[in-house]
């Protein structure tokens, strides 16, 4: 509980117990490091803590601005939250589960960095999201979130 509120005031937070609670969901997220807000909000109520959806969106907002956590829109404008990580990395979001899949690839990072470079520009920021399907999969392309 100590290192949340240390997180909390750090990023300038007023320390709270809904806080608390949805940083703590966060920070002990197994196996699902992006969750919704009714993810979180659902974690509460399993945990019989009495903190309202609104609550949940109103914290995860905040945590947002103040750096704590990352929003994803990945499929359709669903949001998702992760904390912020120091080490950037892109995401594969699978199509048929909806599982998200970090990963990290100097190669994709470097080229980037060229691409922009070859136009005029300076790479200041990205994000690259790859949607993807299982091999041997029946989804179609024009199932993908992007060209619905």
């Amino acid at each position: 509980m100590a290192d949340q509120n240390h997180e909390l005031r750090k990023a300038g937070l007023k320390v709270t117990l809904p806080r608390v609670k949805i940083l703590h969901i966060l920070e002990n997220a197994t196996g699902q490091h992006h969750l919704s807000a009714e993810d979180v909000y659902k974690t509460l109520l399993e945990a019989g803590e009495d903190v309202g959806l609104a609550t949940v969106y109103r914290v995860l907002t905040q945590f947002e601005t103040a750096g704590l956590v990352t929003r994803h829109n990945f499929d359709g404008g669903h949001a998702v939250f992760e904390l912020t990580q120091e080490e950037h990395h892109d995401h594969m979001v699978c199509l048929e589960s909806g599982e998200i899949i970090e990963f990290f690839d100097d190669t994709i990072e470097r080229r980037q960095q060229e691409i922009a470079e070859e136009h005029g520009y300076e790479l200041v920021d990205h994000a690259l999201v790859l949607y993807v399907r299982p091999k041997g999969s029946k989804v179609t392309r024009q199932e993908s979130p992007g060209k619905k």
